[in-house]
């Protein structure tokens, strides 16, 4: 693994761990340290902290919103594991949440996360980032995770299970489900590191660009890979009769898809003059994932 993405992943679990307490009641603080503190690879709050040294260096200031958009993730995988949404066993390789904990309390976890996460951006950031920044952040925050984002990308999802989808419902799904939780922590970066506004969006074209590919990818690997690689029970979309890029365009016209997302991002960032190696490695590593 790329040095520098280690070294930022040892430092967001170590902080995420800092900010959950051990507390009472003793099993929503173990099913929420569960979950969040599970070895994913954390290229949300990553993405998060590499788009803020884009413009500034200290990078205390975006940690805590980093941390935050990482039990945001966890609270998403958490309820989209649930038999009444996806109903998974596994999930980054270990029994999901409600496997361990029961579905009330895997419920209430995520829900806990879902209000936990804000907290924390607005108790831990520092001083020296101006209130209407942190108002700015919370807006976005909420907003991905409401029902104008990531919830909308869920319920169209479930709504589709079994039909006939057309591309422009795909394109909802993804771009919601999945493509909005790379657009926040981009978002969130630029914000708090001081970008522009012409910054910012073309940021946020970068961040889609990414985040759709990241689905397509995963929704080859559904199809192609096993439960150790992929960390979760494979051929599950298939068998849900979910709506996925090979099956409504093929596998072939999916990683091309997939292939020209990924020049397109770097693109972006290459000819925007960003000093960001990273940035590169994590965009070219979404593709690899396939491979």
């Amino acid at each position: 693994m790329n040095k520098k993405l280690q070294n930022y992943k040892e430092l967001i679990t170590k902080k995420l761990d800092e900010y959950i307490p051990k507390g009472y009641p003793k099993s929503i603080f173990e099913s929420m340290r569960y979950s969040v503190l599970s070895d994913g690879k954390r290229i949300r709050p990553i993405l998060a902290i590499e788009v803020f040294k884009l413009f500034s260096e200290n990078i205390e200031e975006i940690i805590p919103t980093a941390c935050a958009i990482e039990m945001l993730h966890a609270q998403s995988l958490i309820h989209d594991d649930l038999p009444c949404m996806d109903n998974d066993d596994f999930r980054r390789g270990k029994p999901t949440n409600h496997k361990i904990f029961g579905e009330a309390i895997a419920t209430l976890a995520g829900d806990a996360l879902l209000s936990f996460a804000p907290q924390i951006i607005i108790q831990k950031t520092p001083s020296s980032v101006p209130k209407d920044k942190i108002l700015r952040i919370l807006d976005e925050f909420l907003q991905t995770a409401g029902a104008y984002g990531i919830i909308a990308g869920q319920v169209v999802d479930i709504e589709s299970e079994g039909k006939e989808v057309d591309k422009a419902t795909l394109n909802f799904i993804h771009k919601h489900k999945t493509a909005d939780m790379f657009k926040l922590p981009v978002r969130a970066g630029a914000i708090l590191g001081g970008a522009t506004e012409e910054q910012i969006e073309e940021l946020t074209i970068f961040a889609k660009k990414i985040g759709l590919a990241f689905q397509i990818a995963d929704d080859i690997l559904d199809e192609t890979s096993t439960l150790e690689t992929l960390g979760k029970t494979p051929g599950k979309d298939k068998i849900a009769g979910k709506a996925t890029y090979p099956t409504i365009y093929g596998f072939n016209e999916a990683k091309k898809t997939l292939h020209s997302l990924i020049e397109q991002s770097c693109a972006i960032i290459e000819k925007s003059n960003y000093k960001s190696d990273l940035l590169i490695y994590i965009t070219k590593l979404i593709e690899t994932r396939i491979r």
